[in-house]
Protein backbone atom coordinates (compact mmCIF):
# COMPACT_ATOMS: atom_id res chain seq x y z
CA UNK A 1 0.00 0.00 0.00
CA UNK A 2 2.93 2.29 0.21
CA UNK A 3 2.77 4.97 -2.23
CA UNK A 4 -0.40 4.28 -3.62
CA UNK A 5 -1.55 7.46 -4.51
CA UNK A 6 1.80 7.78 -6.32
CA UNK A 7 1.43 4.56 -7.60
CA UNK A 8 -2.26 5.73 -9.48
CA UNK A 9 -0.84 8.46 -10.09
CA UNK A 10 2.05 7.66 -12.28
CA UNK A 11 0.32 5.07 -14.34
CA UNK A 12 -2.72 7.45 -15.00
CA UNK A 13 -0.48 10.44 -16.08
CA UNK A 14 0.42 8.29 -19.54
CA UNK A 15 -2.71 9.09 -21.33
CA UNK A 16 -2.39 13.03 -20.42
CA UNK A 17 1.98 12.55 -21.38
CA UNK A 18 0.09 11.31 -24.36
CA UNK A 19 -2.60 14.20 -24.97
CA UNK A 20 0.07 16.70 -24.81
CA UNK A 21 2.93 15.41 -26.80
CA UNK A 22 0.68 14.77 -29.67
CA UNK A 23 -0.78 18.05 -29.12
CA UNK A 24 2.94 19.74 -29.09
CA UNK A 25 3.89 17.63 -32.58
CA UNK A 26 0.33 18.28 -34.41
CA UNK A 27 -0.64 21.58 -33.99
CA UNK A 28 1.12 24.80 -35.68
CA UNK A 29 1.05 28.73 -35.62
CA UNK A 30 -1.95 29.91 -33.78
CA UNK A 31 -3.27 26.85 -33.11
CA UNK A 32 -0.05 25.90 -30.65
CA UNK A 33 -0.08 29.18 -29.72
CA UNK A 34 -3.80 28.93 -28.37
CA UNK A 35 -2.91 25.99 -26.88
CA UNK A 36 -0.11 27.16 -25.01
CA UNK A 37 -1.63 29.69 -23.50
CA UNK A 38 -4.83 27.33 -22.45
CA UNK A 39 -2.85 25.01 -20.12
CA UNK A 40 -0.16 27.91 -18.80
CA UNK A 41 -3.52 29.80 -17.89
CA UNK A 42 -5.39 26.44 -17.09
CA UNK A 43 -2.18 25.00 -14.96
CA UNK A 44 -1.86 28.32 -12.98
CA UNK A 45 -5.50 28.55 -11.91
CA UNK A 46 -5.89 25.00 -11.04
CA UNK A 47 -2.47 24.80 -9.03
CA UNK A 48 -3.45 27.97 -7.44
CA UNK A 49 -6.55 27.09 -6.37
CA UNK A 50 -5.64 23.27 -5.47
CA UNK A 51 -3.21 24.69 -2.71
CA UNK A 52 -5.72 26.72 -1.53
CA UNK A 53 -8.58 24.84 -0.82
CA UNK A 54 -6.85 21.90 -0.29
CA UNK A 55 -4.86 23.47 2.66
CA UNK A 56 -8.11 24.98 4.16
CA UNK A 57 -9.54 21.68 4.14
CA UNK A 58 -7.12 19.80 5.89
CA UNK A 59 -6.76 22.44 8.34
CA UNK A 60 -10.63 22.23 9.16
CA UNK A 61 -10.09 18.20 9.86
CA UNK A 62 -12.59 17.73 6.74
CA UNK A 63 -10.02 15.65 4.62
CA UNK A 64 -6.73 13.70 6.03
CA UNK A 65 -4.10 11.96 4.34
CA UNK A 66 -2.25 8.80 5.42
CA UNK A 67 1.25 9.24 4.35
CA UNK A 68 1.76 5.66 4.14
CA UNK A 69 -0.05 6.19 1.20
CA UNK A 70 1.56 9.31 -0.54
CA UNK A 71 5.36 9.93 -1.22
CA UNK A 72 4.72 12.41 2.43
CA UNK A 73 6.15 15.16 0.72
CA UNK A 74 3.39 18.14 1.10
CA UNK A 75 3.01 21.44 -0.10
CA UNK A 76 1.72 22.97 3.09
CA UNK A 77 -0.69 20.13 4.46
CA UNK A 78 -1.53 19.26 0.96
CA UNK A 79 0.02 16.06 -0.24
CA UNK A 80 1.97 16.80 -3.35
CA UNK A 81 0.09 13.97 -5.61
CA UNK A 82 -3.40 16.16 -5.08
CA UNK A 83 -1.64 18.82 -7.55
CA UNK A 84 -1.45 15.91 -10.55
CA UNK A 85 -5.50 16.17 -11.15
CA UNK A 86 -4.89 19.77 -11.54
CA UNK A 87 -1.91 19.08 -13.59
CA UNK A 88 -4.06 16.29 -15.83
CA UNK A 89 -6.80 18.57 -16.11
CA UNK A 90 -4.79 21.44 -17.40
CA UNK A 91 -3.13 19.27 -19.68
CA UNK A 92 -5.24 16.61 -21.11
CA UNK A 93 -8.54 18.92 -21.46
CA UNK A 94 -6.86 22.15 -23.70
CA UNK A 95 -4.69 19.45 -24.92
CA UNK A 96 -8.21 17.09 -26.84
CA UNK A 97 -9.91 20.13 -26.90
CA UNK A 98 -6.81 21.92 -29.43
CA UNK A 99 -6.67 18.69 -31.25
CA UNK A 100 -10.51 18.70 -32.22
CA UNK A 101 -10.56 22.11 -33.12
CA UNK A 102 -7.36 22.99 -34.72
CA UNK A 103 -7.47 24.22 -37.95
CA UNK A 104 -4.69 22.56 -39.25
CA UNK A 105 -3.25 23.48 -43.24
CA UNK A 106 -3.85 27.02 -44.02
CA UNK A 107 -3.83 29.07 -40.86
CA UNK A 108 -1.62 31.31 -42.42
CA UNK A 109 1.06 31.02 -40.53
CA UNK A 110 4.54 30.23 -41.95
CA UNK A 111 5.97 27.95 -39.60
CA UNK A 112 3.01 25.18 -41.07
CA UNK A 113 4.95 24.87 -44.02
CA UNK A 114 6.74 21.83 -44.61
CA UNK A 115 4.29 20.15 -41.97
CA UNK A 116 1.75 17.93 -42.82
CA UNK A 117 -0.37 17.86 -38.95
CA UNK A 118 -3.24 16.17 -40.49
CA UNK A 119 -3.42 11.93 -41.53
CA UNK A 120 -3.84 10.67 -44.36
CA UNK A 121 -7.63 11.10 -45.86
CA UNK A 122 -8.39 8.81 -48.06
CA UNK A 123 -5.77 5.66 -50.40
CA UNK A 124 -4.20 7.74 -53.04
CA UNK A 125 -5.18 11.70 -51.73
CA UNK A 126 -1.56 10.64 -50.80
CA UNK A 127 1.31 9.02 -49.51
CA UNK A 128 0.66 6.34 -46.58
CA UNK A 129 2.25 7.76 -43.41
CA UNK A 130 5.46 6.07 -41.84
CA UNK A 131 4.17 2.30 -40.21
CA UNK A 132 4.21 3.70 -36.59
CA UNK A 133 2.53 6.87 -37.16
CA UNK A 134 -0.03 4.80 -38.95
CA UNK A 135 -0.65 2.51 -35.92
CA UNK A 136 -0.30 5.46 -33.83
CA UNK A 137 -3.09 6.81 -35.10
CA UNK A 138 -5.22 3.50 -35.84
CA UNK A 139 -5.17 3.29 -31.91
CA UNK A 140 -7.05 6.60 -31.47
CA UNK A 141 -4.63 7.63 -28.69
CA UNK A 142 -7.55 10.26 -27.61
CA UNK A 143 -9.96 7.30 -26.42
CA UNK A 144 -6.26 5.00 -24.58
CA UNK A 145 -7.77 6.02 -20.54
CA UNK A 146 -11.18 4.96 -21.28
CA UNK A 147 -10.63 0.93 -21.77
CA UNK A 148 -6.88 1.54 -19.58
CA UNK A 149 -8.78 3.32 -16.58
CA UNK A 150 -11.53 0.45 -15.24
CA UNK A 151 -9.08 -1.99 -15.42
CA UNK A 152 -6.48 0.15 -13.57
CA UNK A 153 -9.53 0.89 -11.10
CA UNK A 154 -11.45 -2.01 -10.49
CA UNK A 155 -8.13 -4.02 -9.99
CA UNK A 156 -6.84 -1.18 -7.04
CA UNK A 157 -9.98 -1.71 -5.98
CA UNK A 158 -10.37 -5.36 -5.67
CA UNK A 159 -6.69 -5.83 -4.70
CA UNK A 160 -6.23 -2.81 -2.13
CA UNK A 161 -2.78 -2.01 -4.10
CA UNK A 162 -0.74 -1.86 -7.44
CA UNK A 163 1.72 -4.26 -8.24
CA UNK A 164 3.46 -5.54 -11.83
CA UNK A 165 0.41 -7.33 -12.64
CA UNK A 166 -1.21 -4.24 -12.53
CA UNK A 167 0.47 -2.19 -14.35
CA UNK A 168 1.10 -4.80 -17.13
CA UNK A 169 -2.20 -5.24 -17.17
CA UNK A 170 -2.74 -1.22 -17.61
CA UNK A 171 -0.71 -0.81 -20.16
CA UNK A 172 -2.01 -3.80 -22.07
CA UNK A 173 -5.54 -1.93 -22.15
CA UNK A 174 -3.79 1.52 -22.86
CA UNK A 175 -2.28 0.80 -25.89
CA UNK A 176 -2.09 -2.99 -27.78
CA UNK A 177 -6.04 -3.48 -26.93
CA UNK A 178 -6.83 -0.23 -28.31
CA UNK A 179 -4.73 -0.95 -31.69
CA UNK A 180 -6.70 -4.22 -31.93
CA UNK A 181 -9.81 -2.85 -31.29
CA UNK A 182 -9.93 0.02 -33.48
CA UNK A 183 -7.23 -1.19 -36.39
CA UNK A 184 -9.15 -3.97 -36.79
CA UNK A 185 -12.47 -1.40 -37.26
CA UNK A 186 -11.00 0.71 -39.29
CA UNK A 187 -9.65 -2.27 -41.86
CA UNK A 188 -13.10 -3.25 -42.08
CA UNK A 189 -14.84 -0.15 -42.28
CA UNK A 190 -12.78 1.37 -44.60
CA UNK A 191 -15.75 2.00 -47.61
CA UNK A 192 -17.56 3.56 -45.09
CA UNK A 193 -14.86 5.86 -43.36
CA UNK A 194 -14.01 7.24 -46.91
CA UNK A 195 -17.15 8.79 -46.87
CA UNK A 196 -16.99 10.35 -43.64
CA UNK A 197 -16.01 13.80 -43.43
CA UNK A 198 -15.26 13.38 -39.97
CA UNK A 199 -12.39 10.67 -40.63
CA UNK A 200 -8.87 11.45 -40.98
CA UNK A 201 -8.17 13.28 -37.20
CA UNK A 202 -8.30 12.56 -33.62
CA UNK A 203 -12.27 11.28 -33.90
CA UNK A 204 -10.41 8.18 -36.36
CA UNK A 205 -8.20 7.56 -39.22
CA UNK A 206 -8.94 6.68 -42.60
CA UNK A 207 -6.42 3.31 -42.99
CA UNK A 208 -4.39 3.57 -46.37
CA UNK A 209 -5.35 0.16 -47.97
CA UNK A 210 -1.86 -0.33 -47.97
CA UNK A 211 -1.47 -0.66 -44.27
CA UNK A 212 -4.31 -3.02 -44.08
CA UNK A 213 -2.74 -6.28 -43.56
CA UNK A 214 0.13 -4.88 -41.44
CA UNK A 215 -2.27 -3.01 -38.87
CA UNK A 216 -4.28 -6.30 -38.55
CA UNK A 217 -0.40 -7.98 -38.06
CA UNK A 218 0.69 -5.54 -35.56
CA UNK A 219 -2.28 -5.84 -33.71
CA UNK A 220 -1.96 -9.50 -33.01
CA UNK A 221 1.88 -9.30 -32.17
CA UNK A 222 1.13 -6.59 -29.30
CA UNK A 223 -2.25 -8.32 -28.27
CA UNK A 224 -0.94 -11.96 -27.86
CA UNK A 225 1.86 -12.03 -25.37
CA UNK A 226 -0.17 -9.83 -22.80
CA UNK A 227 -2.84 -11.95 -23.83
CA UNK A 228 -0.77 -15.39 -22.71
CA UNK A 229 0.93 -13.22 -19.30
CA UNK A 230 -2.60 -12.50 -17.84
CA UNK A 231 -3.40 -16.01 -18.64
CA UNK A 232 -0.48 -17.10 -17.05
CA UNK A 233 -0.77 -14.72 -14.09
CA UNK A 234 -5.02 -14.56 -13.70
CA UNK A 235 -7.67 -17.21 -12.50
CA UNK A 236 -10.02 -19.26 -14.53
CA UNK A 237 -12.68 -16.94 -14.11
CA UNK A 238 -10.70 -13.88 -15.44
CA UNK A 239 -9.04 -15.44 -18.25
CA UNK A 240 -12.70 -16.43 -19.33
CA UNK A 241 -13.66 -13.02 -19.63
CA UNK A 242 -10.19 -11.95 -21.39
CA UNK A 243 -11.07 -14.36 -23.82
CA UNK A 244 -14.93 -12.73 -24.19
CA UNK A 245 -13.16 -9.73 -24.09
CA UNK A 246 -10.49 -10.34 -27.33
CA UNK A 247 -13.59 -11.81 -28.72
CA UNK A 248 -15.78 -8.92 -28.81
CA UNK A 249 -13.00 -6.50 -29.84
CA UNK A 250 -12.91 -8.77 -33.25
CA UNK A 251 -16.03 -9.86 -33.64
CA UNK A 252 -17.87 -5.85 -33.57
CA UNK A 253 -16.17 -5.51 -36.97
CA UNK A 254 -14.36 -8.36 -38.45
CA UNK A 255 -16.35 -9.90 -41.94
CA UNK A 256 -18.39 -12.71 -41.14
CA UNK A 257 -19.49 -11.76 -37.39
CA UNK A 258 -19.89 -8.02 -37.85
CA UNK A 259 -21.72 -7.51 -34.36
CA UNK A 260 -21.53 -3.97 -35.29
CA UNK A 261 -24.18 -4.11 -38.28
CA UNK A 262 -26.41 -6.26 -35.48
CA UNK A 263 -28.55 -3.51 -34.03
CA UNK A 264 -28.71 -3.05 -30.63
CA UNK A 265 -26.00 -6.16 -30.51
CA UNK A 266 -23.44 -3.15 -31.73
CA UNK A 267 -24.25 -0.91 -28.62
CA UNK A 268 -24.18 -3.74 -26.31
CA UNK A 269 -20.51 -5.05 -27.87
CA UNK A 270 -19.45 -1.86 -28.30
CA UNK A 271 -19.88 -1.34 -24.33
CA UNK A 272 -18.85 -4.65 -23.91
CA UNK A 273 -15.57 -3.62 -24.82
CA UNK A 274 -15.30 -0.65 -22.26
CA UNK A 275 -16.65 -2.65 -19.66
CA UNK A 276 -14.65 -6.41 -19.76
CA UNK A 277 -11.28 -4.80 -19.01
CA UNK A 278 -12.73 -4.30 -15.40
CA UNK A 279 -13.84 -7.23 -14.88
CA UNK A 280 -11.05 -8.49 -16.06
CA UNK A 281 -9.13 -6.29 -13.44
CA UNK A 282 -11.44 -7.30 -10.68
CA UNK A 283 -11.24 -10.61 -11.47
CA UNK A 284 -7.18 -11.26 -11.83
CA UNK A 285 -6.84 -10.98 -8.07
CA UNK A 286 -9.80 -13.55 -7.39
CA UNK A 287 -11.94 -10.88 -6.16
CA UNK A 288 -15.73 -12.11 -6.42
CA UNK A 289 -18.33 -10.23 -8.78
CA UNK A 290 -21.20 -9.83 -5.66
CA UNK A 291 -24.45 -8.52 -6.17
CA UNK A 292 -23.23 -5.03 -5.67
CA UNK A 293 -20.35 -5.14 -8.23
CA UNK A 294 -22.65 -6.28 -10.90
CA UNK A 295 -24.92 -3.39 -10.24
CA UNK A 296 -22.08 -1.40 -10.73
CA UNK A 297 -21.15 -2.60 -13.91
CA UNK A 298 -24.42 -3.41 -15.53
CA UNK A 299 -24.92 0.46 -14.91
CA UNK A 300 -20.91 1.18 -16.64
CA UNK A 301 -23.19 -1.60 -19.38
CA UNK A 302 -25.77 0.92 -20.15
CA UNK A 303 -23.26 4.29 -20.37
CA UNK A 304 -21.50 2.18 -22.96
CA UNK A 305 -24.35 1.39 -24.86
CA UNK A 306 -25.99 4.75 -24.65
CA UNK A 307 -22.86 6.29 -25.53
CA UNK A 308 -22.18 4.16 -28.65
CA UNK A 309 -25.90 4.37 -29.94
CA UNK A 310 -25.10 8.30 -29.66
CA UNK A 311 -22.06 8.20 -31.58
CA UNK A 312 -23.91 6.27 -34.50
CA UNK A 313 -26.82 9.13 -34.97
CA UNK A 314 -23.97 10.93 -36.59
CA UNK A 315 -22.92 8.64 -38.81
CA UNK A 316 -26.53 7.74 -40.42
CA UNK A 317 -25.93 9.01 -43.53
CA UNK A 318 -22.10 7.81 -44.02
CA UNK A 319 -23.24 4.14 -42.93
CA UNK A 320 -26.43 4.21 -45.16
CA UNK A 321 -24.53 5.01 -47.92
CA UNK A 322 -21.76 2.30 -47.50
CA UNK A 323 -24.47 -0.24 -47.14
CA UNK A 324 -23.90 -0.43 -43.07
CA UNK A 325 -25.83 -1.35 -40.58
CA UNK A 326 -26.37 0.31 -37.12
CA UNK A 327 -28.91 0.78 -34.51
CA UNK A 328 -29.35 4.75 -35.55
CA UNK A 329 -29.82 3.18 -39.22
CA UNK A 330 -32.86 0.63 -37.97
CA UNK A 331 -34.09 3.08 -35.70
CA UNK A 332 -33.30 6.65 -37.45
CA UNK A 333 -31.43 9.52 -35.84
CA UNK A 334 -34.46 10.89 -33.52
CA UNK A 335 -35.20 7.49 -31.72
CA UNK A 336 -31.59 6.61 -31.48
CA UNK A 337 -31.31 9.66 -29.46
CA UNK A 338 -34.40 9.31 -27.02
CA UNK A 339 -33.26 5.12 -26.80
CA UNK A 340 -29.43 6.98 -25.68
CA UNK A 341 -31.19 8.79 -23.26
CA UNK A 342 -33.42 5.59 -22.02
CA UNK A 343 -29.73 3.98 -21.33
CA UNK A 344 -28.22 7.15 -19.39
CA UNK A 345 -31.32 7.10 -17.38
CA UNK A 346 -31.43 3.82 -17.05
CA UNK A 347 -27.36 4.00 -15.35
CA UNK A 348 -28.71 6.47 -12.91
CA UNK A 349 -31.41 4.80 -11.61
CA UNK A 350 -28.94 1.71 -11.44
CA UNK A 351 -26.54 3.10 -9.71
CA UNK A 352 -29.42 4.83 -7.06
CA UNK A 353 -31.26 2.45 -6.38
CA UNK A 354 -28.75 -0.99 -6.42
CA UNK A 355 -25.59 -0.03 -5.82
CA UNK A 356 -24.39 0.89 -2.45
CA UNK A 357 -22.90 4.05 -1.39
CA UNK A 358 -19.79 5.39 -2.21
CA UNK A 359 -20.81 3.65 -5.98
CA UNK A 360 -23.93 4.88 -6.39
CA UNK A 361 -22.14 8.57 -6.23
CA UNK A 362 -20.87 8.10 -9.81
CA UNK A 363 -24.66 8.51 -11.00
CA UNK A 364 -23.55 12.18 -10.33
CA UNK A 365 -21.42 11.67 -13.30
CA UNK A 366 -23.54 10.61 -15.86
CA UNK A 367 -26.00 13.88 -15.60
CA UNK A 368 -23.94 15.64 -17.67
CA UNK A 369 -24.46 13.23 -20.42
CA UNK A 370 -27.80 13.21 -20.04
CA UNK A 371 -27.84 16.88 -20.67
CA UNK A 372 -25.69 16.58 -23.32
CA UNK A 373 -27.88 14.26 -25.45
CA UNK A 374 -31.09 15.93 -24.65
CA UNK A 375 -30.18 19.19 -26.85
CA UNK A 376 -30.50 16.63 -30.07
CA UNK A 377 -34.17 15.27 -29.07
CA UNK A 378 -35.68 16.69 -32.40
CA UNK A 379 -32.96 15.79 -34.28
CA UNK A 380 -33.88 14.25 -38.02
CA UNK A 381 -32.18 11.88 -40.41
CA UNK A 382 -31.07 15.28 -42.48
CA UNK A 383 -29.52 16.45 -39.79
CA UNK A 384 -27.90 14.46 -38.10
CA UNK A 385 -24.86 15.15 -38.36
CA UNK A 386 -25.15 18.18 -36.05
CA UNK A 387 -24.69 15.83 -33.13
CA UNK A 388 -21.06 15.68 -33.65
CA UNK A 389 -20.81 18.87 -31.73
CA UNK A 390 -22.38 16.84 -28.68
CA UNK A 391 -20.23 13.83 -29.58
CA UNK A 392 -16.52 15.80 -29.56
CA UNK A 393 -18.07 17.48 -26.23
CA UNK A 394 -17.51 13.81 -24.71
CA UNK A 395 -13.98 13.64 -24.77
CA UNK A 396 -14.26 16.04 -21.97
CA UNK A 397 -16.81 14.79 -20.11
CA UNK A 398 -15.19 11.17 -20.09
CA UNK A 399 -12.30 12.67 -18.37
CA UNK A 400 -14.74 14.21 -15.74
CA UNK A 401 -16.51 11.12 -15.21
CA UNK A 402 -12.85 9.27 -15.29
CA UNK A 403 -12.16 11.85 -12.54
CA UNK A 404 -15.07 11.15 -10.40
CA UNK A 405 -14.95 7.52 -10.37
CA UNK A 406 -11.10 7.60 -9.59
CA UNK A 407 -12.28 9.62 -6.68
CA UNK A 408 -14.68 7.02 -5.65
CA UNK A 409 -12.42 4.31 -6.07
CA UNK A 410 -9.72 5.96 -3.85
CA UNK A 411 -11.88 6.48 -1.20
CA UNK A 412 -13.13 3.12 -1.01
CA UNK A 413 -9.51 1.71 -0.92
CA UNK A 414 -8.81 4.02 1.77
CA UNK A 415 -11.90 3.48 4.29
CA UNK A 416 -11.78 -0.47 3.24
CA UNK A 417 -8.34 -0.70 4.10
Amino acid sequence: MTGLYTTLNLTMSIPVVAAAALAAWRLRGADRRRWLVGVGGALAILLVLTAVFDNLMIAAGLVAYDDALTSGLRLGLAPIEDFSYAVAAAVFVPSVWALLTAGGRGNGDDDDEGHDPDPPAAAGSAAPRGLLATLFWASRPVSWINTAAPFALAYLLASGGFDLRGVIGTLFFLVPYNLAMYGINDVFDYESDLRNPRKGGVEGSVLDRSRHRATLVAAALTTVPFLAYLVAVGTLESSMWLAASAFAVIAYSARGLRFKEIPFLDSVTSAFHFVSPAIVGWTLVGAPLTGAVWACLAAFLLWGAASQAFGAVQDVRFDREAGLKSVATVLGARATVWFALACYAAAVVVLVVVAPWPASGAAAAVLPYLATVAAYTRVGDGDAERTNEGWKRFLVLNGLAGFCVTQIVLWSVIVWS
